[in-house]
């Protein structure tokens, strides 16, 4: 959809789509986050109330941050697993958050789709939908969803409104990273009408030991290389933990990259951070994710899943794919000859 559609007419054209439907499935990223938790919700919300749509979550994958189940808790939203569920049962399909062809969303491409609405750079497989919406400007997609239900002008839950400045947040690291002017405005106006102690409690949701854990492997295995640090965090049951070592890397002193990798499920994740304006994380995740994998995001946030080769995944290969990772990130940031010095010592 053009950049110069006004909110009322991108309303129009998603109603014409969602018109007549009652029952639509939302497909969010595996193991959504905040943003895609909220965005799910405002969707929801929006067919609901417009057109009397009945809407289920549905995404492959475990919720393990305690933080996006304590949200997940105080929406009463009970997602489902994709696999458990047959689409032809419903009238809509619509995604939000994340694009078909993606690597982190398990959902077959060829599958034509009723909407999508994302922030992320367009996907050849979203031209196919019916509706589609893609700003990837934009530093949220709860800030999208926030724009259809203001020109739709319907009063937004508190749940909800509590749950998608959550998500503004999250994504854009209190509108410091990736934001626009539309975040601040969704943002300023949805904060009124939130729950600030219930989330103050999502935030604050208590930690399992186990995070401690891996938080520590982390910091034991993170390797600075000039203004670069690089982490493995060996086998784990979720991406969850890879984004979040590197985002708290990247606070390190006199540190402008991070990338932290971890193997979930015969796939190798990575996370990329930086402070750097100037490079594309998001192009560099791409080519880390090379054909065989997927890659992407923004300028200073990406990600990619690389699939590692049947039988061939025991940690003496996995090192080596980690070791060559390393230095096709070390080359495309900076000094690929810059040897590493752990970071605790």
């Amino acid at each position: 959809m053009g950049r110069r559609l006004t909110p009322k007419i991108r309303l129009a054209r998603l109603s014409s789509v969602l018109d007549g439907a009652r029952s639509m499935l939302i497909i969010v990223q595996n193991t959504p986050d905040p943003d895609a938790i909220a965005a799910a919700a405002a969707l929801r919300e929006l067919a609901n109330e417009l057109h009397g749509i009945a809407c289920s979550v549905g995404h492959t994958g475990a919720v393990w941050r305690a933080e996006n189940l304590a949200l997940l808790r105080y929406l009463g939203l009970k997602t489902r697993d994709l696999d458990d569920l047959d689409l032809g049962r419903f009238d809509r399909l619509a995604m939000v958050d994340a694009q078909p062809g993606a690597g982190n969303v398990n959902f077959d491409p060829e599958i034509r789709l009723d909407v999508v609405i994302d922030h992320h750079p367009i996907r050849p497989q979203t031209r196919s939908a019916r509706f589609h919406d893609i700003r990837s400007r934009y530093g949220a997609t709860s800030t999208m969803l926030y724009e259809y239900l203001e020109a739709a002008k319907l009063e937004v839950p508190v749940p909800v409104a509590t749950a998608m400045v959550y998500g503004i947040r999250s994504d854009t690291q209190d509108l410091g990273r990736e934001s626009t002017r539309a975040d601040l405005e969704a943002f300023l106006d949805l904060y009124p009408s939130a729950n600030a102690r219930a989330l103050g409690r999502i935030v604050q949701a208590p930690l399992p030991r186990a995070y401690f854990s891996k938080l520590r492997i982390a910091l034991d295995q993170a390797r600075v290389y000039g203004n670069r640090i690089v982490s493995y965090l060996g086998r784990l049951d979720s991406p969850e933990m890879v984004a979040e070592a590197a985002d708290l890397l990247l606070r390190a002193e006199d540190v402008d990259w991070t990338m932290c990798l971890a193997v979930i499920d015969g796939w190798l994740h990575l996370s990329l951070r930086t402070t750097d304006r100037d490079r594309n994380a998001g192009h560099i995740a791409r080519n880390l994710g090379g054909r065989r994998g997927f890659g992407g995001g923004h300028q200073v946030l990406a990600a990619a899943q690389i699939p590692l080769p049947a039988g061939n995944n025991g940690d003496r290969q996995i090192r080596k794919l980690v070791r060559d990772l390393t230095k096709r990130f070390l080359k495309a940031t900076g000094n690929p000859n810059e040897r590493g010095k752990p970071l605790c010592t």
